[in-house]
């Protein structure tokens, strides 16, 4: 065969192989979860959000900028980024027994959540999050969110008595943490994953691993025995349960996990 023969055959190979890859769709990863449409532009939204709003955040925190000021971004970002109709979904000072929560969010008409807002510069704290509790006591609301437009805090009540609060995420949108994992934080707070109900499955896996209920797991009966058990076989020493226990609870866990 002449070379120029053996060329003009690598030749149209290659071309094969080219128009293969063109027609066929790279196959996707064997367990891969498919991210529907709806997700990837929500996700995308917010991305976008937090690029577009870094800015003029930073310049509100540089000059100490007023509460009102803080809920124009606020506004704006749950519009843009978090996707909420500002007259369909939103309702501002929403009134609850002679005081007014800063926003109450509606989907399909149905109060879901309270937002509390606190000038840019103020840190958010307990006092913060039992002003809007009571807004969600009163209102039967399962979910509160607290921010100064920098950190966002979603926080999941649970009625009884007393009530049990718990913190859902929390996301900082100026701190060192990559753009994606903010955008995975803010996401769960985007109207189209509260619709679905995805931030109550973020809420429950979060509870089942908090300190506190680890710490209710590790003071279980079960548990207690185990490490009686595995003691005796590392030193001999047929410990009490009843001292295990305690020693767990007054040497090993922290107070705060055992309230």
């Amino acid at each position: 065969m002449s070379e120029q023969a053996a060329q003009a055959i690598v030749g149209n190979e290659q071309s094969e192989v080219s128009r293969e890859a063109v027609s066929s769709p790279a196959r996707k990863p064997v367990g891969a979860r498919a991210v529907p449409k709806w997700e990837a532009e929500a996700r995308d939204r917010v991305r976008a959000a937090i690029r577009r709003y870094s800015k003029p955040l930073t310049d509100l925190i540089a000059r100490d900028a007023n509460e009102g000021d803080t809920r124009l971004l606020i506004t704006d970002f749950l519009c843009a980024g978090l996707g909420y109709d500002k007259y369909d979904d939103l309702t501002t000072e929403y009134q609850v027994k002679g005081e007014f929560a800063d926003y109450g969010i509606r989907i399909d008409k149905q109060l879901i959540a309270f937002i509390e807002v606190k000038r840019c510069s103020q840190k958010l704290n307990v006092k913060h999050l039992r002003q809007v509790q009571m807004y969600a006591v009163n209102e039967g609301v399962e979910w509160m969110v607290l921010s100064n437009g920098q950190v966002w805090q979603a926080y999941h009540m649970t009625a009884g008595l007393p009530v049990v609060i718990d913190l859902a995420l929390e996301v900082d949108l100026l701190s060192d943490a990559s753009l994606s994992v903010k955008t995975d934080a803010l996401f769960y707070l985007t109207k189209e994953a509260f619709k679905r109900r995805l931030i109550d499955d973020l809420w429950r896996a979060r509870a089942a691993t908090s300190p506190k209920s680890l710490a209710q797991v590790l003071l279980s009966d079960v548990v207690t025995d185990a490490v009686r058990k595995e003691l005796r076989r590392q030193t001999n020493h047929n410990a009490d349960v009843g001292e295990i226990h305690r020693i767990l609870r007054s040497e090993v866990l922290r107070p705060e996990t055992l309230l």
